[in-house]
């Protein structure tokens, strides 16, 4: 009945992809967190210990993702009639606040304290090398990401960036700005690896590491917000309203919409509350059924957790499509 971007084509295999797409990211992120680390170690270059730092928090971040898709999927309960989608974004500000705690605050300490104590870096091949197999990873990883994206974002009539912003499935946006701001990292690190050896001066490499830890900050804030915003109760984006206010014009027994309210309650998952005016006279008893029969029809989209009906008042405005 509702095709909206909270229900994709096969709602099994959307959450399976994400499901995927993190586990993707976990294992490059844990690999490529090993490797700097061992590169960082036998470098001393502040840049490089800024992108292990970045590396661990990524994938300590992935854990918390799987998490929240898994506790998102219990059924509901009767404590929890709506289900339990938003704990996803519970989990999923977790994830954005160890993003900004262990990678952002440790790289621009760091890098700080690599101003104030300058220590020689060695072995720069060792860290280009890493770097360069770090940025292959990465991008893999990246590429999965966007290739869901891309799909859902067709299905959606959007482009890339934009279903990236405003999907609630925050694992996908939450993957998409890690894996970016790692191969930003990574250049800024290469780049400041590179300043290091040719002028023998650690203060580039040191600069790295703080433009790496703001460069997580910023990713971090933006998670934070989003996964905020979803959690106070946010609600459809404006093509969703206008979708399900047309499904709901289209049923023969609905003259008018007075009213209507759709608050997402988990990834691809919304609530539906509105008022309406049923078609001809019937009396208080039929007019009952008659409500908690088109809430039922509503509720059969995988996309509809909850749907409340109230019947409109005469006096009040009817909305349009």
């Amino acid at each position: 009945m509702i095709a909206t971007e909270a229900k994709p084509e096969d709602p099994q295999q959307e959450s399976s992809g994400s499901t995927f797409t993190v586990l993707v990211a976990f294992a490059a992120n844990l690999i490529i967190a090993i490797a700097k680390s061992i590169a960082a170690m036998l470098t001393s270059s502040a840049s490089l210990v800024a992108e292990a730092a970045h590396s661990w928090a990524d994938a300590g971040n992935e854990v918390f993702l799987l998490i929240a898709d898994r506790r998102s999927k219990q059924e509901p309960d009767e404590t929890h009639p709506l289900g339990h989608g938003r704990e996803t974004y519970v989990w999923s500000l977790f994830a954005a606040l160890g993003l900004f705690v262990a990678g952002a605050a440790v790289s621009i300490t760091h890098g700080v304290t690599e101003l104030l104590d300058p220590e020689p870096a060695s072995n720069f091949v060792i860290g280009y090398i890493v770097l360069a197999i770090a940025f292959v990873f990465e991008g893999l990883s990246l590429l999965q990401s966007l290739r869901q994206a891309r799909r859902e974002a067709g299905e959606l009539h959007r482009d890339v960036i934009e279903h990236v912003m405003r999907t609630s499935d925050p694992t996908l946006r939450a993957v998409v700005f890690e894996d970016t701001a790692a191969l930003i990292g990574l250049l800024i690190a290469g780049l400041a690896l590179l300043a290091h050896e040719l002028t023998g001066s650690s203060v580039p490499d040191a600069l790295g590491s703080i433009l790496v830890g703001l460069l997580l900050g910023v990713v971090a804030l933006v998670l934070i917000n989003r996964n905020r915003r979803f959690l106070v109760g946010e609600m459809a984006d404006e093509r969703t309203r206008t979708a399900v206010l047309t499904s709901l014009l289209e049923q023969p027994e609905v003259d008018r919409v007075t009213y209507l309210r759709l608050e997402i309650v988990g990834p691809r998952m919304i609530n539906v509350v509105g008022d309406v005016d049923l078609a001809g006279d019937a009396h208080e008893h039929n007019v009952a059924i008659m409500l908690r029969a088109l809430e039922a029809k509503i509720a059969k989209s995988p996309a509809v957790v909850g749907a409340v009906l109230s019947l409109s008042a005469p006096d009040e405005e009817s909305l349009r499509p």
